[in-house]
């Protein structure tokens, strides 16, 4: 099968390569889509633990099962699934397990025509989806869904800000809050990523490129936010404190702009700020995330599509950061 396999930091190639076979309790799937994540940027640029090579990259897939392992019921035979990337969680919904890994390294991924994975792993495609909106929800879909939701427990009525709109994580982040009736606002380095969130259910937003970009959101939105979802970190984490609310919760999924300097901890613990971390999801939380997708029609928005063959071009559009939305990728 064809495959894209990355042979050492930095260098891809797409190449034939024995088809995966399918063990005990696992489902082999013929994908009809992927999609890509900051992670997978990450691990080509070798800035990721525990990668060997050579590696079939891909956490987000999409396709039908067409060959199934000992102990699967044969039902799932020809079923169109979209795949859950969030492996052996654990018991807890409060934290993954020691067990927990991410579909793509050191498991080989869906950058692929095939991948094989436990059947638990499996969901029905949602059935107003195509195959590249579907593969597109999963890693990020569901990290927005826990962040939003679990961690921060947000409400109908409350308002969020969500940072760096454009990512596939923080465009979910808005899709969810608008949807269950949040006021949510939005940053960006772009005016025009702010002024396309807007048309997606966004308030405003506010260019933190900008000198005074902070003062002016405070003074946007004077009664400052409840809840704040961001996956940037670095300096920009310390201006969010100003913009939190009594009793506000900020929840962080990632760290592109690295670790935040001296964290003034007067502003956290006068103002009852709530700092929480997170990551993925459990499968309970997965489930729930697509239902929610299903009932408010939430499409995914996809910003370019790429065949597998051309999958430097679609890592070249992430590492500039061009992209508005997901980064597909069609398989034959």
């Amino acid at each position: 099968m064809r495959a894209v396999l990355l042979v050492s930091p930095g260098r891809l190639e797409v190449a034939d390569i024995p088809a995966p076979q399918a063990a005990s309790g696992e489902v082999i799937v013929t994908l009809k889509a992927a999609a890509l994540n900051h992670r997978d940027l990450w691990i080509k640029q070798g800035k990721y633990a525990g990668v060997n090579y050579p590696l079939t990259p891909g956490s987000d897939g999409a396709g039908i099962v067409t060959e199934v392992g000992r102990g699967v019921d044969s039902s799932w035979l020809g079923r169109e699934v979209v795949i859950n990337p969030s492996f052996e969680w654990g018991p807890s919904k409060a934290a993954q397990s020691d067990r927990f890994s991410i579909l793509g390294s050191p498991r080989s991924g869906t950058l692929a025509e095939q991948v094989v994975v436990p059947v638990l792993q499996l969901a029905p495609k949602p059935a107003k989806l195509t195959f590249l909106e579907s593969a597109a929800l999963p890693l990020a879909g569901l990290t927005a869904w826990r962040a939003v939701f679990t961690r921060a427990r947000l409400t109908a009525g409350e308002r969020i800000l969500i940072t760096g709109i454009g990512g596939g994580v923080a465009l979910y982040a808005l899709s969810f809050a608008a949807a269950a009736g949040a006021d949510p606002w939005v940053t960006s380095s772009s005016d025009s990523k702010i002024a396309r969130a807007t048309k997606l259910g966004a308030s405003g937003g506010f260019n933190y490129t900008l000198a005074g970009w902070g003062e002016n959101a405070a003074m946007a939105v004077p009664s400052r936010f409840d809840v704040i979802v961001d996956g940037a970190g670095g300096a920009g984490l310390l201006a969010l404190l100003d913009l939190c609310a009594p009793g506000a919760r900020i929840v962080n999924y990632g760290a592109t702009r690295g670790n935040p300097p001296e964290l003034p901890l007067r502003k956290l613990f006068w103002r009852q700020i709530s700092l929480l971390g997170t990551t993925m999801g459990s499968p309970g939380e997965f489930e729930d995330m697509l239902r929610f997708v299903s009932e408010h029609r939430i499409k995914p928005v996809l910003s370019e599509e790429f065949p597998l063959e051309q999958i430097e071009k679609a890592f070249g559009l992430m590492e500039r950061g061009d992209q508005y939305g997901k980064i597909v990728i069609s398989i034959p």
